[in-house]
Parts: structure tokens; C-alpha cells; sequence
């Protein structure tokens, strides 16, 4: 039986996305390689810092060392706190609150399991902090998804079984993640279908029935 719902940030609770392909452009235009793409930031949907500068330096001729790498990752996400000291709860997706709401109150615990470090930051600023029993996220891990890590860590933390967990996904590296952690998984997003989880819906507000998924 699920007792426990562990979501995802970005893309599921919040939407950020733009906020991260701003950052990520402004970086590769700094560093002279042209062409990046909205299509490529899909591509860093879910995965780790360094595993999303891979796919900017994908674009460029020269190679960076490790220590290189993570000042450039450290360069991005300068930009990118910058461009969140504005960030409110303008930025939180459609259903979210009512959802996180609705599981707390029927003795559900709730976790949230994100590769960002900016995780903690973004759930005060959104006011989704209250709303949520433990985080899990880069602070907590340095491995991304697909790796289970972060969730393995979110269902400790909230001192549950990995099977008792469903988590909420828009990415298949985190639909990925929670398979390796043995736990339940349910798509969200424009591409929740395609996703390989058990269960989809096209977001938060669509009416999910919480009582058939986590009976």
C-alpha cells in the first residue's frame, strides 16, 4: 500500500523551466557555441548539473577539464539564482497546492526528490514548504537521474519503504530513477505518456484519483 508521494520539482509543482533555458543560453553564448536550443534544454529535463553542461558543450570544439566543468555548472546556476530572486508563487503549476493539500490531509506523507540544489530556496519563495514533509535534493546527492538516489534518500528521510512510495514525474530519467528505486511511478506533463510509468495524467489539476493510486 502507498503511503507516501514523492514529487519532483520542476515541471510537476513548479515551472521553471524557462528560468533554466535563459541560464543555460546565456552560458553557451559566453562560451562562443552557437545553436542551443530549446530542444536541447528538453534534453536536460531532470538530470544533473553537469550531466545538463554536457549537453551545451556537446555544441563546442573544445575540451574542458572536470574542475572546468564545475565552475561553468556553478556559472549557470549564479545566472540562474539570479533570475529567481523574483520567483513567487506565480511560478507554481496549476493543481499543485490543492494536491499536496489534499494527500497531507488524508494522512499521505509528501516528499519532494529533485536534482536541483536550489530546491530548498525555490520551495520558500513558491511557499510549497509548508506543504511538504522532507526534501530530498542535490544538497543530499550528487547523483542524478536516473540514479535512485534522490528518491531512495526522500523515502528515508519520510522513513518509508521504497515500495510504499509512489513517485510524480515529468522526465523519463526520473521515471527511470524511481524504477531503480523500486517504488510506484505516475507521468505528468506534456509528455507524461510517453514517460514508461504505471500511471499518467496531463497535470496536478486534471482530477487524479489519489485514493485508486495510493490504495
Amino acid at each position: 500500500m502507498i503511503n507516501t508521494v514523492i514529487f519532483d520539482l520542476d515541471g510537476v509543482l513548479v515551472s521553471t523551466d524557462e528560468l533554466h533555458y535563459e541560464a543555460w543560453k546565456r552560458l553557451a553564448d559566453e562560451l562562443g557555441i552557437s545553436g542551443f536550443t530549446k530542444a536541447d534544454n528538453e534534453r536536460q529535463r531532470g538530470v544533473s548539473r553537469l550531466e545538463s553542461l554536457e549537453v551545451v558543450l556537446e555544441k563546442s570544439d573544445k575540451t574542458y577539464s572536470l574542475e572546468e566543468k564545475y565552475a561553468l555548472g556553478e556559472k549557470k546556476n549564479a545566472y540562474y539564482r539570479e533570475s529567481l530572486k523574483n520567483a513567487d508563487s506565480s511560478i507554481v503549476l496549476p493543481g499543485a497546492v490543492e494536491t499536496l493539500k489534499l494527500l497531507r490531509n488524508r494522512g499521505i506523507k509528501v516528499g519532494v526528490g529533485s536534482a536541483s540544489k536550489n530546491t530548498p530556496e525555490i520551495l520558500e519563495k513558491t511557499g510549497l514548504i509548508g506543504l511538504v514533509d522532507k526534501v530530498s535534493c542535490g544538497l543530499d546527492t550528487d547523483k542524478g537521474k536516473p540514479e535512485p538516489d534522490v528518491f531512495l534518500i526522500a523515502a528515508k528521510k519520510l522513513g518509508s519503504a521504497p515500495c510504499q512510495c509512489l513517485v510524480v514525474e515529468d522526465s523519463k530519467a526520473g521515471v527511470e530513477a524511481a524504477k531503480r528505486a523500486g517504488m510506484h511511478s505516475l507521468g505528468v506533463g506534456p509528455y507524461g505518456r510517453t514517460l514508461g510509468a504505471e500511471a499518467c495524467a496531463p497535470d496536478l489539476a486534471s482530477g487524479i484519483d489519489w485514493r485508486e493510486l495510493c490504495g
